[in-house]
């Protein structure tokens, strides 16, 4: 039991590792674990978001490419906060991120 455990967290950590890309992943992947598909949903909404958000900055000069700078320098230190809290079974929760990863679990559960 310890064991799957294990690696409920370690693919809970891995749906961060190239963010909403591997949440996506995760989510076609995983149809079990509840925890895992958090975590996995969680990443791709708030990465996907950041990603869109960054590069939306990109076309604004000067003060666009600064918010884009301190935006991932903040999403780069979340990103290693979220890998370590699920790799430690940790249900971290991102404050509005995980009520939208919660809503969009629940309806694709209702399909």
């Amino acid at each position: 039991m310890a064991e799957a455990k294990g690696n409920e967290n370690l693919m809970a950590a891995a749906s961060y590792l190239l963010g909403f890309v591997t949440g996506i992943i995760v989510l076609v992947i995983e149809k079990q674990s509840k925890f895992v598909r958090f975590h996995a949903m969680q990443s791709t909404i708030l990465f996907g978001g950041i990603f869109i958000a960054n590069f939306a900055l990109g076309f604004i000069p000067i003060l666009g490419w600064i918010v884009g700078l301190f935006l991932s320098l903040g999403a780069f230190i979340l990103w290693i906060v979220l890998m370590w809290k699920a790799f430690q079974g940790e249900m971290y929760r991102v404050p509005k991120v995980a009520d939208i990863a919660d809503k969009q679990l629940a309806k694709m559960a209702g399909k």
